[in-house]
């Protein structure tokens, strides 16, 4: 089990260092729906869900699902389901985790506001495929998809984001 540090645009662990991209407002102390942060301290790795499609089953220390379209996020803080992962459609508002860009392609969930899930604090705290000029995030953590494959595959088992 391998715990990686986000810090300073950088992801470091195992003996090995990725570039990251985080929320458009930097790593907060206090997160919130919606604040555009990424929230600073220790998450446990829960599970990686996956796009079949388009790639094979992540070598991973944790639990692998495969997504379809149907798949889905609440991020709703008026819904029961906030932060949980939905079948869609869904009447409250909810993250499609089937994108057409390659961002989700592979999601490694976060154990962020989970146990017990808080309304309001922030919800869909993933690890995911980062944009090629990693831009900033809506408060995730992103890799490029091979970074984020050899991470994985290194036995990531949390990050600390300071």
């Amino acid at each position: 089990m391998t715990q990686f540090l986000v810090r300073d645009g950088f992801a470091t662990g195992a003996g090995l260092r990725f570039r990251v991209a985080i929320g458009r407002a930097g790593v907060v102390a206090h997160k919130q729906e919606g604040d555009g942060g990424t929230p600073a301290g220790e998450m446990a790795l829960l599970r990686v869900l996956y796009r079949a499609d388009r790639l094979r089953p992540p070598q991973c220390a944790v639990p692998v699902e495969p997504i379809g379209p149907q798949d889905g996020w609440c991020d709703d803080p008026a819904d029961l389901n906030y932060n949980r992962m939905v079948r869609l459609p869904f009447p409250a508002r909810h993250e499609t985790l089937w994108r057409n860009d390659p961002l989700y392609d592979i999601i490694g969930v976060l154990g962020w506001n989970t146990q017990p899930v808080v309304t309001g604090r922030g919800s869909a705290i993933f690890l995911h495929v980062a944009t090629p000029d990693y831009a900033p995030t809506a408060g995730c953590v992103a890799l490029a998809k091979a970074d984020l494959l050899t991470c994985l595959s290194a036995g990531l088992s949390s990050v600390r984001i300071d």
